[in-house]
This record gives C-alpha cells, sequence and structure tokens, in this order.
C-alpha cells in the first residue's frame, strides 16, 4: 500500500514510514494512494467475529506486507484484551431503528482507546524493528491526552508529550493524562485552547531540522494509522445490523473530523453507507461548512462537551481532497487561504460531493442537556454530553422508516459527572479502573503559547534528540 500526501508534495510512503511520520512534510495528510475494497461477502463475514478477528481482516488491507499477518493477529488481540466488555464495542438500543455503539469500554473510557492501543504497538514494533527512538507530541482536547499516556507510558523507546488546553478539559480527563508516573510521559496545560495546543504541534512538526533532530511522530489523527483502525467499529457495527444487506446510518459527535472521516472510509471500502451526521456543538465550523461551502474558524466557546470544542478541523482536509478529485494543487491553495485569510470557499461540486454523504447539524448546550435528560428518564440510558449531541442530531437528520442508525457513544458518562448530574439529576457511577486516578498525585507543566518555549522544554526532555549529521 503506497500513501500519498493531500498537498501533493511530499513523497510517498509505505505504511511503516507513514506510521512513523504522521503529518507529510509539505503539512499535508497522508491518505492511501486507492482505496482497497472489502466484498460484500467479506462484510457479511465480519458479523459475531470477535472484535481482535474482525479489525485484522478491515486493517490488513491498509498494512500490507509490513505487518505479517501472524504478528498483526498477535497486535490486535493484545490492544483490544483490556476492554471492559466481552464484545469491545456493545451496540444498545434506545428507540426503533435507533442505536447507539458503545465505544467507552477501554481502557481511558473513551473511543479514542480503540485506535491508540493498536497505535502504540505498531509503532513499538516498527522502532525495536529499526533499533531508533521516537518523540511523540500530540495535541488534545481532553480524551486523546489519557489515551496516548494510557498507551504508551513506560515504552522504552518512546517519550510522549501531551499538550492540553489549560483549565479547558474536565478534571477526569485531566487525571487520565497528569497522574501517569512514568519518566517517558510529560504534560504541558497551555494557556491558550485546543486550537493553539493543534498549531504549535503542526510548527513542530513543519520545524523541519528540529523535527528530524527530535525524531518526531504524531499520534494525533492525523496519524493515518488511527484513521485506520477506527474504521473497524463501523464496518463491525454495520455488519451486526444487515450490512451488506441493507444500508447504516452513523451520527458522530465531531470535532477534528477523524472519527468520521474513518466513516467515510467505511464507505470507499465497500461499506453500504445511508449517511453521516456530522454532530458538533456551538463550535459549529462544520455545520456551517457544510451548510454554506464556507470554511471559516471563529472564536473557541468552552462547553459541557469539551472534546468537541474545536474551529480548526485537522481532518477536513483529507476530505477536501477527496471532493477536489484528490487535486493537491487545489488543496494547497485552500489550505493557503485557510492560513493567509482565515478561511476557504468548497466550489459547488466540491459541497455537491460532501453533501452526498455527510450531513451536519448543531446542538446547542440546552438541547444536549435536554437530551440527557430524555435518555435517563424515557430509555434508562445515561449518556455523556458528546454522546447526547451525536444522539440529538440523529434524531434531526435520520428518521427511523431511514433504516438503522448508529450513534457513537464516545466517552464514558463518569468522564463528565458534573455535566450528566446538572442535566439529569444522576451521577454517574465511577468505574474501578478511574477512581484511582481521581486521588493520585499529578505532574504537568504550565506554559504559554509561544513556540519557541515549549519547543525548547520538548528538547530537553526527548532521549531521542541527535546530534546534527
Amino acid at each position: 500500500m503506497e500513501y500519498v500526501s493531500t498537498r501533493g508534495e511530499a513523497p510517498s510512503l509505505g505504511f511503516e514510514d507513514v506510521l512513523l511520520t504522521g503529518l507529510a512534510r509539505d503539512g499535508g495528510l497522508y491518505v492511501p494512494g486507492a482505496w482497497p475494497k472489502l466484498e460484500p461477502d467479506e462484510i457479511a463475514a465480519l458479523a459475531g467475529l470477535p472484535y481482535a478477528q474482525a479489525a485484522v481482516r478491515v486493517m490488513r488491507p491498509f498494512i500490507g506486507g509490513d505487518v505479517p499477518d501472524g504478528e498483526l493477529a498477535e497486535l490486535a488481540d493484545e490492544a483490544y484484551s483490556g476492554f471492559a466488555h466481552a464484545t469491545v464495542a456493545p451496540l444498545v438500543q434506545i428507540g426503533a431503528n435507533a442505536w447507539v455503539l458503545e465505544l467507552f469500554h477501554g481502557p481511558t473510557l473513551a473511543f479514542k482507546d480503540f485506535a491508540m492501543q493498536v497505535l502504540a504497538r505498531l509503532m513499538d514494533r516498527a522502532l525495536k524493528r529499526r533499533n531508533e527512538r521516537a518523540t511523540i507530541v500530540t495535541a488534545t482536547s481532553g480524551d486523546t491526552g489519557g489515551a496516548a499516556v494510557e498507551a504508551f507510558r513506560g515504552r522504552d523507546a518512546i517519550d510522549i508529550f501531551v499538550l492540553h488546553p489549560h483549565g479547558r478539559v474536565s478534571d477526569v480527563q485531566r487525571r487520565q493524562m497528569t497522574t501517569a508516573t512514568e519518566s517517558n510521559v510529560h504534560n504541558l496545560a497551555i494557556e491558550g485552547t485546543f486550537d493553539d495546543c493543534q498549531a504549535l504541534l503542526k510548527a513542530l512538526f513543519n520545524d523541519l531540522p528540529r523535527r528530524d533532530r527530535l525524531s518526531l511522530a504524531a499520534v494525533n489523527s492525523i496519524n493515518w494509522a488511527r484513521i485506520m483502525a477506527q474504521t473497524v467499529y463501523y464496518m463491525v457495527s454495520a455488519a451486526a445490523l444487515g450490512a451488506p444487506g441493507r444500508a447504516v446510518g452513523f451520527s458522530v459527535p465531531t470535532g477534528n473530523f477523524g472519527d468520521v472521516f474513518a466513516g467515510y472510509v467505511a464507505a470507499r471500502m465497500g461499506l453500504p453507507v445511508k449517511r453521516l451526521v456530522v454532530a458538533t456543538n456551538v463550535n459549529d465550523i462544520l455545520a456551517r461548512t457544510f451548510a454554506s461551502g464556507r470554511y471559516e474558524p471563529r472564536g473557541v466557546v468552552p462547553t459541557t462537551s469539551p472534546s468537541m470544542d474545536i474551529q480548526i478541523s485537522s481532518n477536513f482536509e483529507r476530505l477536501v481532497f477527496e471532493a477536489t478529485g484528490r487535486d493537491s494543487g487545489r488543496v494547497r491553495r485552500k489550505m493557503a487561504a485557510l492560513a493567509d485569510q482565515g478561511g476557504f470557499d468548497l466550489e459547488a461540486p466540491e459541497l455537491d460531493q460532501m453533501r452526498a454523504l455527510f450531513v451536519a447539524r448543531r446542538v446547542d448546550e440546552d438541547e444536549a442537556a435536554a437530551t440527557i435528560r430524555r435518555l435517563q428518564t424515557g430509555a434508562d440510558y445515561l449518556a455523556d454530553p458528546h454522546t447526547a449531541i451525536g444522539i440529538a442530531a440523529a434524531g434531526h437528520e435520520h428518521a427511523p422508516e431511514d433504516g438503522p442508525i448508529v450513534s457513537f457513544a464516545t466517552a464514558h458518562p463518569a468522564k463528565f459527572p458534573d455535566a450528566v448530574g446538572a442535566a439529569c439529576g444522576v451521577t454517574p457511577p465511577v468505574p474501578a479502573r478511574l477512581a484511582g486516578q481521581l486521588a493520585a498525585e499529578e505532574r504537568y507543566t504550565v506554559l504559554g503559547t509561544d513556540y519557541d518555549a515549549v519547543a525548547a522544554f520538548i528538547e530537553a526532555r526527548s532521549r531521542a534528540v541527535m546530534e546534527p549529521q
């Protein structure tokens, strides 16, 4: 499998190099040079398989021969062995043709575990095989950081630096990052928004001499392997509901656009997807874009769904690349306009192509809280604010007669007890794996948004620093 950059000026790479590279050297994001296909009988055969086995079948075409099948199977078994539910990702019915896919049974109680547990093992394997070290720098709006720390803590070949917006993640999310005691884990609380954290991350990767010196690697959803691993649960849940014999819709709480783009990947692989509902909170750049064709960030507003408090959705570039017919020149011009002029416009054919599969819906704070109350009283189902936004958006954009729709439960309600309790009067029970973190000592450093200060902090602590050749 060959991978190409959305901006067309970086070299094509194989899977293992893309895994360790993350962001392309031209600032673009890697995507497969051609989309692999699963035959209808291959999709149907996923129904009832143990999740790890299904993951191997879906991911294998993207990995090619870079990981032997036997090793990939062992890796997947290990990655999902720590999930608390026997089916890993259970489906729960909450209404007529309405389902919730619970993606919060992993070690950090959020959907990010599905990809991060695989990514850590793939990267560790590749680095040890090459006798190399890497410095991981990641930006998080909440859940990515905890999942990354859990997956990479204590790994000898890797140092990990996590940037989170100071005071803008929940207490539980912060503690899942900052209570790790391993010396290879470093947490930076940045005095700004998630978009500021993400801008620092991109600046590090675009600083090519420093990038090479630190052997920088990315585990945000700009890393293709994250998207690949998240594609699995679309395939598995749809097969359980009758695919490919019938199309299934999905509603996805969306911030950085990676999780919902995995649904696009599943569709390109042959899964019959009725529609992909892009569910946003009041930080609604994606809803505005799908409505008007204008992609234009505004100020970030803090909400009870902090993982979605994002105004620059990095993975949207991958969809722009597809909608332009993979015209990397047009992508470069749009991304330059975003940087220089604060936004860009989609042409009518590009927007029409996106709308053929995607629809977007904004859900405000009052509706999110009302949805939590309705689910708790009407369906005896306790949802976190992100999940509630996805379910509310699904109710607006998909009718029961349209067939089944699956809303993603992206986080356990215990990660947001204050918001859930305020909405419905019920305090979520704390899972045993979380209880210890709530009482443990925290370790993190507060820094501003100055690039030089952040870069110097990382460079002083990375074990991968190499002398100039």
